[in-house]
Protein backbone atom coordinates (compact mmCIF):
# COMPACT_ATOMS: atom_id res chain seq x y z
CA UNK A 1 0.00 0.00 0.00
CA UNK A 2 2.56 2.63 0.44
CA UNK A 3 4.92 1.53 -2.33
CA UNK A 4 1.36 2.21 -4.51
CA UNK A 5 0.98 6.00 -2.38
CA UNK A 6 4.49 6.75 -2.94
CA UNK A 7 4.10 6.10 -6.56
CA UNK A 8 1.14 8.26 -7.23
CA UNK A 9 2.21 10.56 -4.96
CA UNK A 10 5.37 10.90 -7.33
CA UNK A 11 3.12 11.33 -10.25
CA UNK A 12 1.16 13.49 -8.60
CA UNK A 13 4.28 15.65 -8.27
CA UNK A 14 5.84 15.00 -11.61
CA UNK A 15 2.33 16.75 -13.02
CA UNK A 16 3.01 19.47 -10.64
CA UNK A 17 6.40 19.84 -11.86
CA UNK A 18 5.55 19.85 -15.67
CA UNK A 19 2.68 22.44 -14.56
CA UNK A 20 5.42 25.15 -12.79
CA UNK A 21 7.80 24.17 -15.58
CA UNK A 22 4.97 25.58 -18.17
CA UNK A 23 3.86 28.87 -15.97
CA UNK A 24 7.89 29.56 -15.82
CA UNK A 25 8.39 29.71 -19.37
CA UNK A 26 5.23 30.68 -20.88
CA UNK A 27 4.53 33.17 -17.86
CA UNK A 28 0.91 31.16 -17.86
CA UNK A 29 -0.68 29.32 -15.11
CA UNK A 30 -2.44 26.56 -16.70
CA UNK A 31 -3.52 23.75 -14.59
CA UNK A 32 -4.49 21.56 -17.19
CA UNK A 33 -1.92 22.37 -20.00
CA UNK A 34 0.12 19.10 -18.80
CA UNK A 35 -2.72 16.93 -19.55
CA UNK A 36 -3.72 18.07 -22.78
CA UNK A 37 0.06 17.88 -23.89
CA UNK A 38 0.43 14.21 -22.77
CA UNK A 39 -2.53 13.38 -24.30
CA UNK A 40 -1.37 15.12 -27.46
CA UNK A 41 1.70 13.13 -27.32
CA UNK A 42 0.09 10.03 -26.71
CA UNK A 43 -1.86 10.16 -29.37
CA UNK A 44 1.35 11.23 -32.27
CA UNK A 45 2.62 8.49 -34.21
CA UNK A 46 5.83 6.80 -32.39
CA UNK A 47 8.77 7.23 -35.35
CA UNK A 48 11.51 5.05 -35.97
CA UNK A 49 14.90 6.07 -36.84
CA UNK A 50 16.20 4.52 -40.16
CA UNK A 51 18.73 2.65 -38.86
CA UNK A 52 18.61 2.78 -34.99
CA UNK A 53 20.02 0.70 -31.87
CA UNK A 54 16.97 -0.49 -31.22
CA UNK A 55 17.29 -1.89 -27.63
CA UNK A 56 19.10 1.30 -26.64
CA UNK A 57 16.27 3.23 -28.19
CA UNK A 58 13.66 1.55 -26.95
CA UNK A 59 14.67 0.91 -23.30
CA UNK A 60 16.61 4.94 -22.63
CA UNK A 61 13.30 6.61 -21.67
CA UNK A 62 11.67 3.67 -19.68
CA UNK A 63 15.17 3.72 -17.86
CA UNK A 64 15.32 7.08 -16.99
CA UNK A 65 11.94 6.88 -15.53
CA UNK A 66 13.43 3.73 -13.46
CA UNK A 67 16.28 5.99 -11.92
CA UNK A 68 13.99 8.61 -10.67
CA UNK A 69 11.16 5.80 -9.02
CA UNK A 70 14.63 3.83 -7.43
CA UNK A 71 15.75 6.96 -5.83
CA UNK A 72 12.61 7.95 -4.99
CA UNK A 73 11.95 4.44 -2.96
CA UNK A 74 14.12 5.83 0.18
CA UNK A 75 13.06 9.60 0.70
CA UNK A 76 11.11 9.81 3.59
CA UNK A 77 7.79 11.78 2.90
CA UNK A 78 7.10 11.54 6.48
CA UNK A 79 8.58 8.79 9.32
CA UNK A 80 6.27 5.87 8.04
CA UNK A 81 5.78 6.88 4.42
CA UNK A 82 8.75 5.44 2.72
CA UNK A 83 8.89 2.29 0.36
CA UNK A 84 11.73 1.09 1.69
CA UNK A 85 14.20 2.74 4.72
CA UNK A 86 17.84 1.18 3.70
CA UNK A 87 20.98 1.33 5.87
CA UNK A 88 22.55 2.39 2.89
CA UNK A 89 19.75 4.85 1.79
CA UNK A 90 22.13 8.05 1.03
CA UNK A 91 24.04 6.45 -1.01
CA UNK A 92 21.21 4.35 -2.73
CA UNK A 93 20.22 8.05 -4.26
CA UNK A 94 23.44 8.32 -5.65
CA UNK A 95 23.74 4.95 -6.81
CA UNK A 96 20.11 4.86 -8.63
CA UNK A 97 20.68 8.24 -10.05
CA UNK A 98 24.13 6.96 -11.79
CA UNK A 99 21.42 5.29 -14.42
CA UNK A 100 20.41 8.95 -15.37
CA UNK A 101 23.78 9.32 -17.52
CA UNK A 102 23.34 5.46 -18.66
CA UNK A 103 19.56 6.45 -19.93
CA UNK A 104 20.61 9.92 -21.72
CA UNK A 105 23.83 7.92 -22.87
CA UNK A 106 21.50 5.05 -24.77
CA UNK A 107 19.03 8.04 -25.92
CA UNK A 108 21.93 9.45 -27.48
CA UNK A 109 23.24 6.55 -29.08
CA UNK A 110 20.22 4.80 -29.81
CA UNK A 111 18.99 6.83 -32.55
CA UNK A 112 22.16 6.93 -34.78
CA UNK A 113 21.53 11.04 -35.07
CA UNK A 114 24.43 13.79 -34.45
CA UNK A 115 21.75 15.67 -32.63
CA UNK A 116 21.05 12.99 -30.14
CA UNK A 117 24.45 12.03 -29.86
CA UNK A 118 26.23 14.87 -29.39
CA UNK A 119 23.21 15.74 -26.50
CA UNK A 120 24.37 12.25 -24.87
CA UNK A 121 27.56 12.81 -25.12
CA UNK A 122 27.29 16.81 -23.55
CA UNK A 123 25.58 15.19 -20.52
CA UNK A 124 28.81 12.78 -20.23
CA UNK A 125 30.99 15.60 -19.77
CA UNK A 126 28.18 17.31 -17.57
CA UNK A 127 28.48 14.15 -15.16
CA UNK A 128 31.94 14.27 -14.81
CA UNK A 129 31.88 17.70 -13.93
CA UNK A 130 29.06 17.46 -11.11
CA UNK A 131 29.34 13.94 -9.94
CA UNK A 132 32.15 14.74 -7.60
CA UNK A 133 29.46 17.49 -5.98
CA UNK A 134 26.89 14.78 -5.08
CA UNK A 135 28.99 12.28 -3.23
CA UNK A 136 31.16 14.79 -1.03
CA UNK A 137 28.10 16.99 -0.06
CA UNK A 138 25.90 13.66 1.13
CA UNK A 139 29.49 12.67 2.72
CA UNK A 140 29.30 15.87 4.91
CA UNK A 141 25.34 15.36 5.67
CA UNK A 142 26.06 11.83 7.27
CA UNK A 143 28.97 12.53 8.91
CA UNK A 144 26.91 14.52 11.14
CA UNK A 145 23.45 12.40 11.05
CA UNK A 146 26.23 9.57 12.02
CA UNK A 147 24.07 7.06 9.61
CA UNK A 148 22.98 6.89 5.95
CA UNK A 149 19.52 6.40 6.96
CA UNK A 150 17.39 8.97 5.62
CA UNK A 151 15.25 8.87 8.00
CA UNK A 152 17.71 9.44 10.75
CA UNK A 153 19.46 11.88 8.41
CA UNK A 154 15.87 13.95 8.31
CA UNK A 155 15.87 13.17 12.63
CA UNK A 156 19.37 14.76 12.98
CA UNK A 157 18.58 18.35 11.88
CA UNK A 158 15.57 18.09 14.97
CA UNK A 159 17.70 20.90 16.08
CA UNK A 160 19.24 23.04 13.12
CA UNK A 161 18.37 22.62 9.41
CA UNK A 162 21.68 21.26 7.14
CA UNK A 163 21.11 24.63 5.29
CA UNK A 164 22.26 26.21 8.14
CA UNK A 165 24.62 24.16 9.70
CA UNK A 166 26.14 23.33 6.55
CA UNK A 167 25.14 26.08 3.84
CA UNK A 168 27.91 25.70 1.51
CA UNK A 169 27.12 22.02 0.68
CA UNK A 170 23.99 23.05 -0.11
CA UNK A 171 24.90 25.44 -2.54
CA UNK A 172 27.09 22.91 -4.05
CA UNK A 173 24.45 20.15 -3.80
CA UNK A 174 21.71 22.39 -5.28
CA UNK A 175 24.19 22.90 -7.81
CA UNK A 176 25.12 19.39 -8.93
CA UNK A 177 20.78 18.44 -8.95
CA UNK A 178 19.86 21.13 -11.41
CA UNK A 179 22.78 19.72 -13.51
CA UNK A 180 21.95 16.05 -12.61
CA UNK A 181 18.38 17.15 -14.28
CA UNK A 182 19.85 18.91 -16.82
CA UNK A 183 17.71 21.94 -16.04
CA UNK A 184 18.89 25.36 -17.24
CA UNK A 185 21.60 26.72 -17.46
CA UNK A 186 22.69 22.77 -17.53
CA UNK A 187 20.54 22.25 -20.52
CA UNK A 188 23.54 20.91 -22.27
CA UNK A 189 21.68 17.15 -23.14
CA UNK A 190 18.45 18.67 -25.11
CA UNK A 191 19.95 22.85 -25.51
CA UNK A 192 16.39 23.30 -28.06
CA UNK A 193 18.07 26.20 -29.41
CA UNK A 194 21.27 24.25 -30.26
CA UNK A 195 20.54 20.60 -30.60
CA UNK A 196 16.75 20.64 -31.67
CA UNK A 197 15.76 18.88 -28.44
CA UNK A 198 19.16 16.95 -28.52
CA UNK A 199 18.58 13.49 -27.25
CA UNK A 200 15.15 13.99 -26.92
CA UNK A 201 15.32 14.61 -30.69
CA UNK A 202 14.25 11.22 -32.41
CA UNK A 203 11.99 10.35 -29.94
CA UNK A 204 7.77 11.13 -30.52
CA UNK A 205 4.52 9.84 -29.39
CA UNK A 206 4.56 7.26 -26.43
CA UNK A 207 8.78 7.07 -26.23
CA UNK A 208 8.54 10.94 -25.83
CA UNK A 209 6.41 11.18 -23.14
CA UNK A 210 7.95 8.61 -21.30
CA UNK A 211 11.36 10.18 -21.45
CA UNK A 212 9.49 13.36 -20.44
CA UNK A 213 7.74 11.49 -17.42
CA UNK A 214 11.46 10.08 -16.39
CA UNK A 215 12.49 13.58 -16.42
CA UNK A 216 9.81 15.10 -14.21
CA UNK A 217 9.87 12.48 -11.94
CA UNK A 218 13.90 13.06 -11.58
CA UNK A 219 13.40 16.66 -10.64
CA UNK A 220 10.87 15.84 -8.12
CA UNK A 221 12.69 13.22 -6.48
CA UNK A 222 16.10 15.46 -6.45
CA UNK A 223 13.82 18.25 -4.82
CA UNK A 224 12.99 15.93 -2.29
CA UNK A 225 16.37 14.58 -1.97
CA UNK A 226 17.42 17.82 -1.14
CA UNK A 227 14.51 18.35 1.63
CA UNK A 228 15.30 15.23 2.99
CA UNK A 229 19.20 16.33 3.02
CA UNK A 230 19.17 20.16 3.80
CA UNK A 231 15.49 21.47 4.81
CA UNK A 232 14.70 19.30 7.77
CA UNK A 233 12.66 16.77 5.88
CA UNK A 234 9.14 16.70 7.45
CA UNK A 235 9.71 18.48 9.83
CA UNK A 236 8.40 21.69 10.95
CA UNK A 237 5.58 23.60 13.31
CA UNK A 238 1.88 23.38 13.17
CA UNK A 239 1.26 21.64 9.92
CA UNK A 240 1.31 17.34 9.60
CA UNK A 241 4.70 15.91 8.44
CA UNK A 242 3.26 15.35 4.71
CA UNK A 243 2.25 19.13 4.62
CA UNK A 244 5.62 20.12 5.65
CA UNK A 245 7.36 17.60 3.21
CA UNK A 246 4.70 18.54 -0.17
CA UNK A 247 5.57 22.17 0.60
CA UNK A 248 9.08 22.59 0.91
CA UNK A 249 9.48 20.00 -1.88
CA UNK A 250 7.18 22.38 -4.14
CA UNK A 251 9.10 25.13 -2.87
CA UNK A 252 12.24 23.71 -3.83
CA UNK A 253 11.17 22.38 -7.54
CA UNK A 254 10.24 25.99 -8.08
CA UNK A 255 13.53 27.47 -7.54
CA UNK A 256 15.43 24.95 -9.49
CA UNK A 257 12.78 25.86 -12.47
CA UNK A 258 13.06 29.41 -11.72
CA UNK A 259 16.82 30.23 -11.27
CA UNK A 260 18.36 28.89 -14.56
CA UNK A 261 15.65 31.12 -16.61
CA UNK A 262 17.29 34.27 -16.07
CA UNK A 263 21.07 32.90 -16.59
CA UNK A 264 22.71 32.14 -19.87
CA UNK A 265 23.74 28.04 -20.68
CA UNK A 266 27.07 27.48 -19.83
CA UNK A 267 29.56 25.28 -22.14
CA UNK A 268 30.60 21.96 -21.26
CA UNK A 269 34.38 22.98 -20.78
CA UNK A 270 33.29 25.75 -18.51
CA UNK A 271 31.24 23.78 -16.23
CA UNK A 272 34.08 20.74 -16.18
CA UNK A 273 36.47 23.75 -15.27
CA UNK A 274 34.66 25.73 -12.67
CA UNK A 275 33.29 21.87 -10.76
CA UNK A 276 36.60 20.48 -10.89
CA UNK A 277 38.72 23.62 -9.93
CA UNK A 278 36.47 25.38 -7.75
CA UNK A 279 33.64 22.60 -6.79
CA UNK A 280 35.46 19.72 -5.30
CA UNK A 281 38.14 22.12 -3.74
CA UNK A 282 35.17 23.82 -1.65
CA UNK A 283 33.45 20.03 -1.11
CA UNK A 284 36.48 19.12 0.95
CA UNK A 285 36.28 22.17 2.62
CA UNK A 286 32.60 21.61 3.64
CA UNK A 287 33.36 18.39 4.99
CA UNK A 288 36.14 19.81 6.84
CA UNK A 289 33.83 22.07 8.32
CA UNK A 290 31.55 20.17 8.95
CA UNK A 291 33.66 17.84 10.66
CA UNK A 292 35.28 20.00 12.70
CA UNK A 293 31.74 21.55 13.92
CA UNK A 294 30.85 17.35 14.70
CA UNK A 295 33.96 17.30 16.86
CA UNK A 296 33.56 20.48 19.01
CA UNK A 297 29.45 20.57 18.97
CA UNK A 298 28.15 17.10 19.12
Amino acid sequence: MTTVLILLLLALGAYLVAVIETWTITGRFQLAAPLFAGIALLGRESIVPRKPDRIFFEVAPVLLLISAILAAAVVPLTPDLIITDLATGALFINAALVYVLVALLMAGWGPDGAYAMIGGWRFLGQLIAYAMLIVMPITAVVMRAESLLTTQIVVSQAGVWNIVYQPLGFVLFFIAAMALAFLPPFDLPTAKGELAGGVEAEYTGVRLAVFRLGRLALIITLAAATVIFYLGGWQGPWLPPWAWSAIKILVVTATMLLIGRFMPRIREADLLAWCWIFGIPLALLNIFLVGVLVLVLP
